[in-house]
């Protein structure tokens, strides 16, 4: 994967509402790079903390609705891992060569701002002239081990305004490295754009040369706050692009809920792009208002489907292009989203995958019924992409019944897992000549399974597999 390291994008269109902070030195560059052209505004500022255990593996991310604690240790152990083969560089149109004098000003007048910027466009470590660029915002570490130096932590961070920072020499493709006290504090770079995990947790790699995560801060746009997006990269040549959600959950660890491991069930050639929730989740994975947990849901899942096809589509083709087919998936009402983008841009994905689907939305709370997925896709003339796919856990318990009268089965109160409403989408979607079973529509029953990350790993490599097919 080309790394770019070395340039600083002129255009962020393709990072929708991401934009330069207006820090003096890193603008001045950029506009005299482009010729003049007027730099955007502030794309957000924050520190990131740095979410790593002092030994052993942690957490990982968060889980649906909030961020957790990840979790790093000590030292290199395991495979280096990274991301194979990549695609075009991040940057845009006109590039200029970074400085370390240039930078380290810009830290002085605008950490946050800068810190965020360079993650988005260079990705740390950042390559100047004097080797690969790292910066720690923990006044406890004190030094930057990893295979540059046989994990000695021989490399003084150098402290500065705010912040502390080394240069790492020498260094050799698939690199690791993280930042250390010398004693039991060992932590993974939580700027680093490139990573993986090994037995004491998360890993920074410097030049990664195998498969590894990608990690993008804080995309989005006008309508939609930012969140991070995971980019697992294949060895092999990308042929499928693959957007899932509730990225918190997908690789490795996962979050508090556990983790899909779609690193492991990832087929090859396979990227695959983890958009994480926000804790307004309900709202934006939803297709029309209802009424749960107590709570009235206004439904922003236009703005969140817009904001996939507009903002990170766009950002993940300037990365890592979509050669080939392109898939989106989740489970859940991450399933019902996945459905929703898929009907609101028909065509536009060649895959859509749900997984124990809340495809009775809409019509949950008491008296109300809005268009359920159900009746939105019995209604379709054509199939909205190449494969749909379906499944559920659970089973019908006593029966699935409709005893409101609302035209959904989804009244059986020990029917689990979205079952009734998933057989029910099934049978409609059959009956009405447009998706055809085991061609355009596949449905998996994993009976009695439970609604959980675990259940949804279990049977992920059966939809990957259709998805890879295409």
């Amino acid at each position: 994967m080309v790394r770019g390291g070395m340039a600083f994008s002129c255009t962020l269109s393709s990072f929708g509402r991401i934009a330069l902070p207006l820090f003096p030195l890193l603008v001045g560059l950029a506009l005299a790079a482009c010729g003049g052209e007027e730099a955007g505004g502030s794309g957000g500022s924050g520190a990131a903390s740095t979410t790593s255990s002092s030994t052993g593996p942690g957490s990982g991310g968060a889980g649906q609705g909030g961020d957790g604690a990840g979790g790093n240790g000590q030292g290199g152990d395991g495979a280096g891992g990274q991301g194979g083969q990549g695609g075009q560089a991040c940057q845009g149109g006109g590039t200029v060569a970074l400085t370390l004098d240039s930078i380290l000003a810009a830290l002085r007048a605008d950490r946050d701002g800068t810190l965020l910027t360079l993650s988005r466009e260079a990705g740390f470590p950042v390559q100047v002239p004097e080797g690969y660029l790292v910066i720690n915002t923990d006044p406890s570490l004190t030094h930057a081990a990893g295979d540059h130096d046989n994990w000695m932590g021989n490399l003084p961070l150098t402290a500065d305004q705010g912040f502390s920072w080394a240069i790492i020499e020498g260094s050799t493709p698939g690199d690791r490295y993280k930042f250390t006290n010398l004693d039991d504090r060992w932590f993974a770079d939580p700027w680093a754009r490139s990573y993986t995990v090994d037995n004491n947790g998360e890993i920074s790699l410097i030049v990664p040369t195998a498969p590894h995560l990608d990690r993008y801060r804080s995309v989005g746009d006008a309508a939609m706050p930012g969140r991070e997006l995971r980019v697992w990269v294949p060895e092999a040549p990308v042929t499928h692009v693959l957007y899932a959600h509730d990225g918190q959950n997908l690789f490795f660890e996962g979050g508090a809920f556990g983790s899909w491991h779609l690193e492991e069930a990832a087929p090859s050639g396979m990227l695959i792009v983890g958009i994480d929730n926000t804790d307004n989740r309900l709202a934006e994975y939803t297709h029309v208002p209802d009424h749960v947990l107590n709570m009235d849901i206004v439904a922003e899942g236009d703005a969140y489907a817009d904001f996939l096809q507009e903002t990170v589509r766009p950002l993940v083709q300037s990365c890592y292009g979509e050669p080939g087919p392109v898939g989106v998936m989740g489970s859940s009402l991450g399933g019902l989203i996945s459905l929703h983008i898929g009907d609101r841009y028909p065509g536009a994905y060649d895959f859509v995958g749900s997984f124990s689907g809340t495809v009775g939305w809409g019509s949950i709370g008491d008296g109300i019924h809005n268009e359920t997925m159900i009746e939105r896709y019995a209604a379709h003339t054509a199939s909205v992409a190449s494969v749909v796919y379906l499944d559920a856990g659970g089973g019908p318990g006593s029966g699935c019944t409709d005893s409101d009268g609302d035209g959904v089965d989804d009244d059986t109160a020990n029917s689990e897992d979205n079952y009734c409403e998933n057989v029910q989408m099934r049978a409609l979607l059959l009956g009405s000549g447009v998706y055809v079973d085991d061609q355009s529509f596949f449905f998996v029953w994993d009976q009695g399974a439970q609604h959980s990350e675990a259940a949804w790993a279990a049977r992920a490599a059966y939809p990957l597999g259709l998805f890879a097919d295409l």
